[in-house]
């Protein structure tokens, strides 16, 4: 599967680069997070319980920063497992830049799964990961004001829904693209 999508968000772009670098933060926002911790250099160990339609899973994994270009832009590198449920691996690009109201988050994001959730319809996927994206990025609004008070993040809406071009992606595939752009994330349609 392939996607892109884009937000402003009301906080400068070095304060949504310091939120989306942030562990805790990124923990807070995700929905059915336990685990986002720091494990090496630009590598996060993850662990994310999910339920989308039959399957109901805990995935654990990995991801991986790289080409990084603070305060403007990373990649990242994602692989999860979620035992009989399935897997998923895949690669994103996330991208600061200035506007008029704040910044503009960017992000692309390429993903393969396998298993049962490969298994689920595909409208079922899309409508799963659409709700946890928006609830993911409604949390990282709030986020943004509560440390960064002044700002009003949770009004925004977002500029571009992210816009899958094929394949089946599980919702946990936005939590990786979210590591790199928040959270940012969520980010499947």
């Amino acid at each position: 599967m392939d996607m892109q999508g884009q937000r402003v968000l009301h906080v400068t772009q070095a304060q949504a680069w310091d939120a989306l670098n942030d562990p805790e933060i990124l923990k807070s926002c995700i929905p059915g997070c336990d685990k986002f911790e720091l494990t090496e250099a630009n590598v996060y160990s993850v662990g994310v319980a999910i339920k989308i339609g039959p399957v109901s899973a805990k995935f654990s994994g990995k991801v991986s920063l790289s080409d990084i270009q603070a305060p403007n832009s990373y990649a990242l590198n994602f692989e999860a497992q979620g035992g009989v449920a399935g897997f998923g691996k895949g690669e994103s690009q996330v991208s600061l830049h200035p506007h008029a109201e704040g910044c503009e988050l960017k992000y692309t994001v390429h993903s393969t799964v396998g298993g049962k959730l490969a298994q689920l319809g595909q409208r079922l996927i899309d409508g799963a990961a659409k709700s946890l994206a928006e609830d993911f990025f409604k949390r990282f609004d709030e986020s943004l004001q509560a440390k960064y008070p002044g700002t009003d993040a949770s009004s925004t809406p977002p500029i571009a829904e992210a816009t899958p071009s094929s394949g089946s992606v599980p919702s946990w595939v936005w939590l990786a693209l979210l590591v790199g752009a928040a959270a940012v994330w969520s980010l499947v349609r």
